[in-house]
């Protein structure tokens, strides 16, 4: 759509050159899309640009990954593959960080493809941006929130700081972003890297939006973290610690009654709340049972176009 009330295109990473009237511009699949929030009751009168940044889209070294809120869709999802391949993601200390040792990047490919996005989105669309417009559906919110994520986030003078993705989304549509505030960066941990992931994700229809998403992780230091996304409103992440394990079922349901009050779960035309309730329950147990196997127990995780329930069968 066009921005008729745009008078000018800034090309700057600056958070000191923001006033009310400004918005950032990534990819702008959103903005573009709906026009974009008014400020302070502003109307939009100015995009910052980020396209000449010059941030590289990945980064990998032997402490993880660093993604720019730049970094697109597409880059992201071909991360998998480039680890596999020399050139100028690793930067030499990461000589043994690929998907073998890092069993975590199978999450990658499932929730870029949880976006269903045309090829537009899909080589415009920024990771830092999913993150900002937060909606509940937001795939990398669920894989950024799922990895212990931090954000960097730039604001004016020079002053930066970090916020846990699982914080960085507060609710549908809100994130802990003052205004003029940028998100730079994100960093996901090589320990989260680690783990042992599995990943379930629920959809009213094949092309719908997410309606449930949850990623389970068993560290190696024996704890559980479920984080449950696109169910709620923001993120939540339950956490079982060193040395728990797996737990039980009735344990991992009353932890999710504890963590999740009913007022929560998300409400929309992609799932009553209800539902969204229901599946959680449902999704958990899957993940919970994945992770007590043993690894070669032959328990097939879930990936990229798999939706519940499987073809022929009902609720």
């Amino acid at each position: 759509m066009d921005l008729n009330t745009v008078e000018a295109v800034i090309p700057t990473a600056d958070p000191g050159q923001w006033r009310p009237g400004d918005a950032w511009l990534a990819g702008g699949t959103v903005l573009f899309s709906d026009g974009g929030p008014a400020v302070d009751e502003q109307p939009l009168k100015r995009l910052l640009d980020l396209g000449s940044t010059g941030w590289p889209a990945i980064t990998v070294t032997g402490e993880g990954i660093e993604l720019a809120a730049t970094c697109t869709v597409a880059e992201l999802y071909d991360l998998p593959a480039d680890l596999n391949k020399p050139g100028d993601l690793n930067d030499g200390s990461a000589t043994a960080a690929g998907p073998a040792d890092w069993p975590s990047l199978a999450l990658i490919r499932p929730c870029c493809d949880s976006f269903v996005a045309s090829f537009k989105v899909w080589n415009m669309s920024t990771v830092g941006g999913n993150l900002c417009t937060a909606l509940p559906a937001g795939p990398m919110i669920s894989l950024f929130a799922a990895l212990d994520g931090l954000a960097t986030v730039l604001a004016a003078g020079g002053i930066s700081r970090t916020v846990p993705v699982a914080d960085f989304v507060t609710g549908d549509g809100q994130n802990c972003l003052a205004p003029g505030e940028l998100l730079r960066s994100i960093s996901l941990p090589a320990a989260a890297l680690r783990s042992r992931v599995a990943f379930r994700r629920l959809s009213l229809s094949n092309l719908g939006r997410s309606g449930v998403l949850l990623i389970g992780r068993l560290d190696a230091d024996a704890g559980f973290v479920l984080t449950v996304t696109a169910a709620t409103r923001r993120p939540v992440q339950l956490r079982f610690g060193s040395g728990s394990g797996v737990p039980q079922p009735a344990v991992l349901q009353r932890a999710i009654d504890d963590a999740i009050p009913d007022r929560l779960y998300h409400d929309d035309v992609h799932g009553l709340p209800a539902w969204r309730k229901d599946m959680t329950y449902r999704l958990a147990e899957e993940i919970r049972v994945e992770l007590a196997a043993a690894p070669d127990e032959g328990i097939q995780p879930y990936v990229s176009g798999d939706f519940w329930p499987p073809a022929g069968q009902g609720w």
